[in-house]
């Protein structure tokens, strides 16, 4: 079944969302994107996640299909806004998936939203300013949104900063970040870059309550594989799976990381 894309009204805001229905009657999905990126990057996974499940994307204020936000935010605010628009397309109880800043995000999601959010499910991703870092050239790399808006650029920093299946494909980045999309303006990008700023989630993941399915990369440059195992040992009902592929396995995976997600998931 394939999603369908709407502008929803939340606080005042407009926000681009796509929706795609599940055959089931579970819990649906709500997907954090990373950073710069518009929900269309995610769409190779949302195609391989089992049908029975209802998946819920959207594009950060400021990224991709959505305009920029009247005011800076943060993690908090931007979870208060998520949980309104969750509101707003009818439900009260979901299971978050967050990748790479989106992780971050989705972090602050189940730590505010305890009774809402059933499970959740991180993907190359760690705890914030309190991380094991990435190289200084990877992280200079991040700093501005050229990546997207520069697909020859994309392809040359491919191996660099994404590491996996890109090493040996570079040129399949294309696809990825620029065939289908949306880029977001210089300010959206900004504002996410600072919504993170000086945010930790370390301390509280001793105090997360949902199950959760960690999953990280052997060759991520980005997220070094450490950051994962972190995690997995502080979040009490924590589980890892590392996978042979890079930051955007979830993509570049999605054969395999899709049925294991949705095996979590679907399970009792």
């Amino acid at each position: 079944m394939e999603s369908s894309l709407c502008n929803v009204t939340v606080a005042g805001h407009a926000v681009r969302v796509a929706v795609r229905p599940g055959t089931g009657t579970g819990t649906p999905l709500l997907l954090c994107n990373g950073i710069g990126a518009s929900l269309d990057l995610l769409q190779p996974f949302v195609d391989e996640l089992d049908p029975a499940i209802e998946v819920v994307s959207f594009d950060v204020p400021g990224v991709g299909g959505s305009p920029d936000p009247l005011v800076p935010y943060n993690f908090a605010l931007l979870t208060w806004f998520v949980g309104r628009l969750m509101g707003e397309l009818g439900h009260d109880h979901f299971d978050v998936l967050g990748i790479s800043w989106g992780g971050g995000l989705a972090q602050q999601v189940a730590f505010q939203n305890p009774r809402r959010c059933r499970r959740l499910v991180l993907v190359s991703t760690a705890t914030g300013s309190l991380m094991v870092p990435a190289r200084f050239d990877v992280l200079r790399k991040m700093v501005t949104p050229r990546r997207y808006r520069d697909p020859e650029y994309a392809v040359q920093v491919a191996a660099e900063l994404y590491g996996g299946k890109l090493r040996d494909d570079p040129g399949r980045v294309k696809a990825l970040m620029h065939d289908e999309s949306r880029v977001g303006s210089k300010k959206g990008y900004l504002l996410q870059l600072l919504a993170g700023a000086g945010w930790s989630s370390l301390p509280a993941l001793p105090f997360l309550r949902q199950r959760t399915l960690v999953l990280a990369g052997r060759d991520d440059p980005i997220i070094p594989l450490v950051n994962a195992r972190i995690m997995t040992r502080l979040i009490p009902r924590a589980r890892l799976h590392v996978y042979d592929d890079g930051h955007l396995g979830l993509v570049t995976s999605a054969d395999e990381l899709a049925p294991r997600i949705a095996a979590f998931l679907l399970a009792d």
